[in-house]
């Protein structure tokens, strides 16, 4: 073939890795050594190339393949869709397909249960337009994530609850009469016009998604569950509407109404308990987008203060974080100090101390101080956005299982299809009957469904996910999960995952003739206006013990030390040894006080007047869970930076 009479079209790629113009000769000579390609113009100071290639001998895929062998990248990006008009997994695997197949696609998944797509594109040979209009041709519906509207899960869980009551009311006569048939009081039905009128509403009007849909696959040369249900319900409608034409009177009682009614509302059921199933298992990823703060307080060069959207803050600027506030970005404290709650990243419950220099991370809470923190990332490569992909990465993955049931649910309505035709030929050739043949035929329709095939694993995983985010356990990916069956080892971090997280007073002591109890009570004065969990600790010691909190005046937060207030006009100080020292106090010796407990001193301006032992408590259900694991014969380890003895 004529190498000029084949067709031909140009890729505009952008390249990554040219340093210098003998980059872009060299990639220039080694693509139009690649066999299909025409012609190829590379241009450095733009990093991109211009590819000619012929259709019929070579693809995007060989190009890649030879930028990639002349040492360099085709530049990539990854498009996130919400894809609509999906009913089953073959929907799916035909959107997926059909990205696929879309010239500049390298790599498509499209996941069912989420109704998502993840798309990586060669940048610049083609857009989310091109891609738009594809699925559309296909007859489906594709949204870029950032024009979706937030609530459409709820918008569509309460169409579908809707479509649920609706079929149900209007079935539910139609099943009574065929429980009552199966008593024995045959002389109990309903008339053939009220059949009628009960089951046409459901059938073209609560039904008509399926036969949207199904028209849609059908247009693609695909079949998909939705035909099946068209099919099966539709056959019972039509026939039951023959009897009652040919039998008249007669036929009162003998319908098939009831059947394509109940095969819808079940169906109609299924698609609402799934939609609520999809907006449960994504409230873990709802939860960690809610962590980020929507303004953050930027320091401009002038040093006057300006709230602006978190999408507006760039690299480099210095972002004002007071007490009580979230973090806004992931960066580094250039002035101030403070104790920073980062329980959300590293699982820590106990309040970590920042300082000049120190990395805090978007998300985190500012127990104390205020922290001027210069931002070093931004967008989709902060860490909480980083945590948000991972998770909806591992939702949107596949397993092996996964493609393998995708690869039959393809040929399961053909296979189904041809298994109704074989009925309705062998009954009619063994009975001779056309109606018996006919009744048999439509129940392998009406019976099969794909749907548990295509649901189960996506269902499984994203169900999964979701769970295991809430529990704050972050899966990398999919294949992560599915090799977890067979795990000989587990690795616990203590604080807060086996412990509470939540520090609690163990034992008082009072010094310096004080007693216990009104150590206790002066402790919870001046502590009861601090945030930090070990006051918070001090604060229930009081309540426990009924001991009202007094009023106090003069707080001071000394960041990394304690609290210091007065308490009816005497000055104290409730903290660690260093503020003890910093005031000049000796730091006592107490034998009895358990060596792995953190220690909290409370004295006056002359003295230590007592001193409080806090532990964190065990969760629980910890023993419980390590006996299962044990049972299992899956070996549990903790993994701790306190004290051996701690551990």
């Amino acid at each position: 073939m004529n190498k000029q009479n084949t067709a031909s079209r140009e890729l505009p790629l952008a390249i990554e890795g040219m340093t210098c113009s003998g980059c872009a000769v060299r990639l220039e000579e080694s693509l139009r050594g690649t066999p299909g390609v025409r012609d190829a113009v590379v241009n450095l100071s733009l990093e991109r190339a211009a590819v000619v290639i012929d259709d019929e001998s070579t693809d995007l895929d060989h190009v890649i393949k030879a930028v990639r062998e002349a040492g360099f990248e085709v530049g990539r990006e990854v498009l996130k869709f919400v894809v609509t008009g999906m009913t089953c997994s073959a929907c799916a695997q035909r959107v997926e397909e059909t990205l696929l197949n879309t010239a500049g696609v390298i790599r498509a998944d499209v996941n069912l249960v989420l109704e998502r797509a993840s798309v990586t594109i060669a940048a610049r040979v083609t857009d989310e337009e091109q891609l738009v209009n594809a699925v559309n041709l296909a007859g489906y519906g594709l949204v870029s994530v950032a024009q979706e509207n937030v609530d459409q899960s709820e918008v569509k869980l309460r169409r579908d609850r809707r479509d649920v009551i609706a079929a149900s009311l209007l079935t539910l006569p139609l099943v009574a009469q065929m429980l009552l048939q199966f008593m024995g009081y045959n002389e109990l039905h309903l008339l053939p016009a009220i059949e009628v009128l009960l089951a046409t509403p459901i059938q073209f009007v609560l039904g008509l998604r399926f036969y949207r849909a199904a028209l849609n696959a059908l247009r693609s040369r695909s079949t998909n569950m939705d035909v099946l249900v068209v099919l099966g319900t539709t056959a019972a409608y039509v026939y039951s509407w023959y009897l009652l034409i040919t039998l008249g009177e007669e036929a009162e009682g003998q319908l098939f109404f009831e059947a394509s009614a109940v095969v819808i509302t079940l169906v109609l059921l299924g698609k609402y308990l799934e939609a609520k199933a999809k907006r449960a298992t994504s409230e873990a990823v709802r939860a960690l987008m809610s962590l980020r703060p929507e303004t953050a307080l930027v320091k401009t060069a002038m040093g006057v203060l300006e709230e602006r959207p978190i999408a507006e803050v760039r690299v480099g600027d210095v972002v004002v974080c007071r007490p009580g506030d979230r973090v806004a970005v992931d960066g580094r404290v250039v002035q101030g100090e403070a104790e920073v709650d980062e329980s959300l990243i590293t699982g820590e419950s106990v309040p970590q101390l920042k300082s000049q220099g120190d990395s805090v991370t978007g998300g985190s809470i500012n127990i104390n101080g205020v922290l001027e923190i210069e931002t070093l990332t931004v967008g989709d490569d902060s860490t909480l956005q980083t945590i948000v992909r991972l998770v909806e990465s591992a939702q949107l993955g596949k397993t092996r299982v996964q493609n393998l049931v995708d690869r039959i649910t393809v040929w399961f309505v053909p296979l189904v299809l041809i298994l109704a035709g074989i009925t309705l030929a062998g009954r009619f050739l063994l009975y001779g009957d056309l109606e018996v043949a006919l009744l048999a035929a439509v129940s392998v329709l009406v019976i099969a469904c794909p749907c548990a095939l295509g649901l189960a694993t996506p269902t499984a995983i994203m169900t999964g996910t979701g769970a295991a985010a809430r529990a704050g356990i972050l899966i990398r990916d999919v294949s992560t999960l599915e090799e977890a069956q067979v795990l000989k080892r587990i690795v616990f971090d203590k604080t807060g995952t086996l412990t509470l997280g939540q520090p609690r007073v163990r034992q008082v002591t009072a010094l310096a003739g004080s007693d216990e109890r009104g150590v206790i009570e002066i402790a919870a004065a001046i502590q009861q206006n601090s945030e930090h969990p070990l006051a918070k600790a001090l604060c229930t010691a009081a309540e426990e013990q009924g001991i009202s909190t007094r009023p106090s005046d003069g707080f001071v937060n000394r960041v990394g030390q304690g609290v210091e207030g007065q308490v009816a006009g005497t000055h104290y100080l409730c903290g660690n040894d260093a503020m003890l020292r910093e005031a000049g106090l000796i730091v006592p010796s107490i034998q009895d006080l358990n060596e792995t407990d953190t220690k909290v001193w409370l004295a006056d301006s002359t003295q230590v007047l007592g001193a409080f032992s806090i532990y964190d408590a065990l969760r629980a259900e910890a023993a419980e869970a390590v006996e299962q694991l044990l049972g299992m014969d899956i070996e549990p380890v903790i993994v701790s930076g306190d004290a051996q003895a701690v551990v």
